[in-house]
């Protein structure tokens, strides 16, 4: 796996995979056939590209029909639809994850110092209501949207360089050029992760109507809206923003994805989500037959994961993992697949650990901050975890002690990142708390706070999400009593547990660690550039984010770190970029910020007996993110 390399190579253009298929007829699925017979869609041919990307199957030809079954797992997961209808971007990861290749656009040229990239489209593509997709769309996300400061007060760092937003230039209907400030070595990488699909998911066709420059109409729109204030909330309303619920939320707008919503998509109040095919779909596979080959997706929605585990079981999902890979759920799901009509798929987790503790060094109350911020006391409290007991009780064996960053197999491998204080020694833990001066305790022996409170933490965390962040919690709550230090823990919903780390409202926050094999991908644990996810420092991060403006301003380390980040994105040449993010990585060793507690086993997913195209085993990484780069647009029913 390479995922660390650039692949941003200066002059070179890369390629669609394979040739047209001018020499073949193009095929259908038979609902779309019915409806050209009826008159309601135009020919197949006039559907497709002039040059449609042709997908060659993992294993063989499909056949059409049929709906795949999957859950949500409440009104919160709409990542869970992402992942799997895929991020249509510019560019996408290959099925093994170890390059960059071409998706919705068909080739590309890089100039000389990796400022200005040169997208080709494809002539003729169009989004799933048949209106022309071209650079006047992605023109319009970057003009409209992007270097708008109402619709964008700080725009995505991912398309900022040197401070300077992203620009455009149309160079003809199927040509267009993003360039920046300063060189942008990593900036066809990004565009293959889930968070910078904007030049492709807003059809200005569209959206253009929410816009004040495009409709002087806007602001009665707005006024007859129910809780939207302006227009950008309207636009973000009814066009939908990257990752957020609102994306799945309305039927009639545009995508280019191979399934659409239908009724009324993904909302707070859904029990069930259907998609449908999207008949201008601009993929075929070797033989010409339009994918996808499956009809309908089918999403229930329940909070409650053991409910979505007898669902499986009982043979009533088709492919999933998420909400199943709970190390404890491993037997049933094996002992059940003849009953259930499945297989299990092994997911080889790219996380560096299954569960860290990200300590809010930015906490609102002082004393909190202070306690946080001491280093030592951070080193204690990793001490005070015994790892050895949490593995053999909570992951079966099946893991590690780790603390977060690359894993052993990744060149950017730093064993004092991923090792240190991770031997479980309470008595030097007891010693090193005594010299911070938490000597007074209270009557059960927790320690104290210098304002005479008790030495404790309340985290929440998303029980639904992954069961075993509560017994991890729970085995840290007896192990951290013998060092005097109190710990409360309350599984809530996946919302709450947002705007609870949002606001800054927790003393600390459980989540996977990212970065074990996509360390410069996913870095939010070793640099706070994520708003909804570098736990540790959120204001930090909306000050790196907003160039200053908003949050806090970081640690002269973060600061530091943030500056070699900066570097890091316009490095051109793979083996310098890698030096820089070593530094990051030996940085974030020496400041010690988050604990880990173990590194997460391989999990396993279900997949229907007589589904095809599914791989045997695949990434999983948000930053991949799976299963949608193996193309479940292939995956069919075996007759």
């Amino acid at each position: 796996m390479k995922t660390w390399r650039t692949t941003a190579l200066a002059g070179v253009a890369v390629t669609a995979l394979c040739a047209p298929l001018a020499a073949l007829a193009y095929e259908e699925a038979p609902m779309l056939a019915d409806r050209v017979e009826a008159g309601d869609l135009p020919p197949v041919d006039d559907r497709l590209p002039a040059s449609p990307e042709v997908i060659t199957p993992l294993d063989s030809i499909g056949s059409y029909g049929g709906t795949i079954r999957r859950f949500l797992s409440g009104s919160n997961d709409h990542n869970s639809i992402l992942r799997f209808v895929s991020p249509q971007g510019l560019t996408r990861w290959s099925p093994d994850f170890s390059e960059v290749i071409p998706n919705v656009a068909e080739s590309w040229e890089v100039n000389e110092d990796s400022s200005a990239f040169t997208f080709h489209l494809r002539e003729g593509m169009k989004w799933s209501d048949g209106a022309p997709f071209t650079a006047d769309d992605i023109v319009f996300f970057v003009n409209d949207l992007l270097n708008n400061k109402e619709f964008y007060p700080n725009a995505p760092a991912r398309f900022v360089i040197d401070g300077q937003p992203m620009q455009a230039e149309k160079i003809d209907d199927t040509t267009v050029v993003l360039s920046f400030a300063a060189p942008y070595g990593t900036f066809l990488t990004e565009l293959a992760t889930p968070l910078a699909q904007e030049p492709v998911i807003w059809a200005k066709h569209y959206c253009q109507q929410f816009h004040p420059a495009y409709n002087d109409e806007v602001q009665a729109m707005v006024d007859e809206t129910e809780a939207v204030e302006d227009w950008p909330a309207l636009f973000r309303l009814r066009c939908g923003e990257v990752e957020a619920p609102n994306r799945w939320g309305n039927a009639e707008r545009p995508t280019l994805d191979p399934w659409v919503v239908t009724g009324d998509g993904y909302t707070a109040g859904s029990t069930q989500v259907i998609m449908e095919r999207n008949p201008y779909f601009w993929q075929v596979d070797t033989e010409g037959n339009q994918l996808p080959y499956v009809d309908t997706l089918q999403w229930g929605v329940s909070g409650d994961a053991q409910a979505i585990l007898l669902e499986a079981i009982a043979g009533n999902v088709d492919m999933q993992a998420r909400r199943l890979t709970n190390l404890q759920n491993v037997p049933v799901l094996f002992e059940n697949q003849e009953k259930g009509g499945y297989k299990l798929y092994e997911r080889t987790s790219a996380d560096a650990n299954d569960m860290a503790i990200h300590f809010n060094h930015t906490h609102k109350d002082p004393v909190m901050r202070e306690v946080i911020r001491n280093k030592n006391v951070r080193i204690a409290l990793s001490l005070g975890i015994d790892r050895d007991e949490i593995i053999d009780i909570v992951y079966q064996g099946q893991s590690e002690p780790y603390q977060i960053g690359p894993l052993p197999q990744h060149p950017l491998y730093n064993e004092q990142l991923g090792k240190q204080h991770t031997e479980y020694d309470p008595d030097r833990a007891n010693e090193m708390l005594d010299a911070e001066g938490f000597t007074e305790r209270d009557d059960e022996g927790f320690r104290l706070l210098p304002d005479g409170r008790r030495f404790e933490f309340n985290v929440s965390y998303t029980g639904v999400e992954v069961p075993a962040w509560g017994d991890n919690l729970e085995i840290i709550r007896e192990q951290w009593e013998e060092i005097g230090v109190g710990l409360t823990a309350n599984s809530v919903e996946r919302s709450i547990y947002y705007s609870r780390g949002e606001a800054n409202e927790h003393d600390f926050m459980v989540w996977g660690a990212p970065g074990g094999l996509d360390p410069t991908l996913s870095p939010r644990d070793v640099l706070s550039i994520h708003p909804q996810a570098s736990w540790f420092a959120i204001p930090w991060a909306r000050w790196y984010l907003t160039g200053g403006s908003d949050g806090e301003e970081p640690s002269a380390s973060m600061k530091e770190r943030l500056a070699l980040y900066d570097r890091f994105k316009g490095e051109a040449d793979p083996e310098k970029a890698q030096e820089i993010f070593r530094q990051i990585h030996q940085i974030a060793a020496d400041e010690f910020e988050i604990i880990g507690v173990a590194t997460r086993p391989s999990t396993y997913g279900v997949v229907n007996a007589v589904l095809r195209n599914v791989p045997g085993a695949l990434p999983g990484s948000w930053m991949y993110p799976d299963p949608g780069p193996t193309l479940p647009q292939t995956y069919y029913y075996a007759e």
